[in-house]
């Protein structure tokens, strides 16, 4: 296993585990200032984006998504910074940032890696073709 692909399947873990804290608990919504549906919307989006990242991760090109990870971690860094600068300013709308990137961006990412070009198949050498079988309608005739 690359390290690359490692490195996706703990994304997609810690996705999962994210997405099933948030969805589940009724302390991340109100630590956050959201409502308690904004926080279950959120917590099912991160945790579809990270299953379709375990599952289709591997089969897709390291390439494509190592640059959709890439992408996504850099929007959740804008996006916390921009939530806690709201928040800092003493707006309530920090956790609807938040939270509201983390639901998009998800399914964003896992709609653009299940539409990501699919891996390179392990090289392996070609089949044989199959001759299609003929009636023997020589037996019994002396071979010329």
């Amino acid at each position: 296993m690359t390290s690359k692909l490692a490195g996706a399947i703990s994304d997609g873990a810690f996705k999962v585990l994210l997405g099933a804290a948030l969805a589940v608990s009724p302390t991340f919504g109100s630590l956050f200032g959201v409502p308690a549906w904004l926080m279950v919307v959120t917590g099912s989006a991160v945790l579809i984006s990270g299953t379709v990242e375990i599952v289709y991760g591997p089969r897709r090109s390291m390439a494509a998504c190592v640059r959709l990870m890439f992408v996504y971690d850099i929007g959740w860094t804008v996006a916390t910074a921009v939530a806690l600068g709201v928040a800092w300013l003493g707006s309530t709308a920090g956790g609807e940032i938040w939270a509201g990137y983390q639901a998009v961006a998800s399914l964003a990412f896992a709609v653009l890696l299940l539409r990501a070009p699919a891996s390179a198949a392990p090289a392996s050498p070609p089949a044989t073709p199959v001759q299609p079988s003929t009636p023997d309608t020589t037996a019994g005739e002396p071979t010329p």
